[in-house]
């Protein structure tokens, strides 16, 4: 009997027995929708990382440690940063070293989401993953004082447009409901950390990138330090008070900033650019290569990924236990039909090859319908899930590790058929023709 037959037989048998074989394949189709939605958001969380910092050689700041300087200047996390004078931010500049150079400023927020004080170079130099630069949704980049861009999810989840008049307010503290729109007409920092004074107005809202630049509020340098006049030590300065329209009579350069972003000349020189930074005399800066301190950092939470990855698996070995439990349950009910099939002069060996098989097809036919599930609901709701998590899901597409997982799970699947299969191998004719 050929292996076409068999799988005639294979199949029409499954088709038999379909409402048990039908609840055991469902199980299969759970545990491959999460085992492809663990390596999704493994891998939107790695394509993001590496989105995020895309394009750039080096972030300097003030001396300190790299991971902290890292995380604030591309993900918006953690903490204040001690400020780096501007006179350090110019020299950077004109470092011989350089191509370009992106200053930035942190610690005000906007209803839960990050400001970011930068110059018109970020619009110039800042790239993503594929190099392409910044797109927009709509209107254009800041020109003048309490002029702001927005990112997409900051104008999809405030309803923002351009027009829009927002209110920054001083910290960076971001409320773990800051994307509830009820919290956000109902919590905030309160009137006494507003800069209400000055209000900005939303003249460009950028298309949607993937990183956290899309919950990002970008204003300029020059509004930073004009919303801060009549601040001092985090707090209004009693008595005092600097109007909107009076802002341009000071000179609106900034004391220090956060970071700065370089882009060198040769990217092949970036250990050493980075060892003389370290080194520069005068203010010590710690210059750190953000791809780097990304990686250890994912190499960090990679316990946390095969955690997760295990538990996927646990589950997908559960699957197996209960497919062959379904197979050796309809044992009974199939020795009729076993025996039939050897006195037509099937062999013991292809019994084996049968049940195998048909417990292999259910196993991958289980694993394709995950995928293709998991697929469609990023293809429908990417957009949403980009949103709620902050990682472009949608982009990603089946690769090798799926493919891995996929032969895994037919294996498996095959192997937890091989009980059944031994045990009608032991089967004589005799068993399956006598009643019982």
């Amino acid at each position: 009997m050929n292996t076409a037959v068999i799988l005639q037989l294979a199949l029409r048998s499954a088709w038999s027995r379909r409402l048990s074989l039908g609840l055991t394949l469902s199980a299969v189709v759970l545990a491959a929708i999460l085992l492809a939605g663990v390596e999704r958001v493994r891998s939107g969380a790695r394509t993001g990382f590496e989105t995020a910092v895309a394009g750039t050689d080096l972030v300097v700041g003030a001396r300190g440690a790299q991971l902290p300087l890292v995380l604030q200047s591309f993900l918006h996390l953690g903490g204040p940063l001690p400020a780096l004078s501007w006179p350090a931010a110019e020299s950077l500049a004109r470092h011989p070293a350089v191509a370009w150079s992106v200053p930035l400023s942190f610690g005000d927020q906007h209803r839960g989401f990050p400001v970011v004080a930068t110059s018109q170079a970020f619009f110039q130099h800042i790239r993503l993953a594929d190099g392409k630069p910044l797109a927009w949704r709509g209107g254009r980049r800041f020109d003048s004082v309490f002029e702001a861009v927005i990112g997409a999810d900051v104008a999809r989840r405030l309803g923002y447009a351009l027009g829009q008049t927002l209110v920054l307010s001083h910290g960076s503290h971001v409320d773990h409901d800051e994307h509830d729109d009820h919290d956000h007409a109902e919590a905030g920092p309160g009137p006494a950390a507003e800069h209400a004074d000055k209000p900005f107005q939303v003249v460009g809202i950028l298309a949607p990138t993937g990183t956290p630049l899309d919950r990002g509020v970008l204003i300029s340098l020059e509004s930073m330090e004009a919303i801060h006049l009549d601040w001092q030590g985090g707090m209004p300065v009693p008595g005092v008070h600097i109007a909107a329209d009076q802002v341009q009579k000071f000179p609106l350069v900034p004391d220090g900033v956060s970071a700065v972003l370089v882009g060198l000349k040769q990217r092949n020189t970036v250990l050493a650019a980075q060892r003389a930074f370290n080194e520069m005399p005068g203010e010590p800066l710690t210059a750190a290569i953000p791809a780097v301190v990304l990686d250890e950092l994912w190499q960090a939470l990679s316990l946390g990924e095969r955690a997760l990855q295990a538990l996927a698996a646990l589950v997908a070995l559960v699957s197996m236990a209960g497919l062959a439990a379904v197979i050796l349950a309809g044992m009974a009910e199939r020795r009729r039909e076993l025996a039939i099939l050897r006195s037509l002069g099937v062999r013991p060996s292809q019994l084996v090859c049968l049940l195998a098989l048909e417990g292999g097809l259910i196993g991958l036919l289980g694993g394709l319908i995950g995928l293709a599930a998991v697929q469609i609901v990023l293809a429908l709701a990417g957009g949403w899930l980009q949103s709620l998590t902050g990682l472009d899901l949608a982009s990603t597409l089946p690769g090798k590790r799926d493919a891995v997982w996929l032969l895994a799970m037919l294996l498996t699947s095959t192997l937890a058929s091989l009980l059944p299969a031994w045990q009608a191998y032991r089967w004589s004719l005799a068993d399956g023709l006598s009643p019982r």
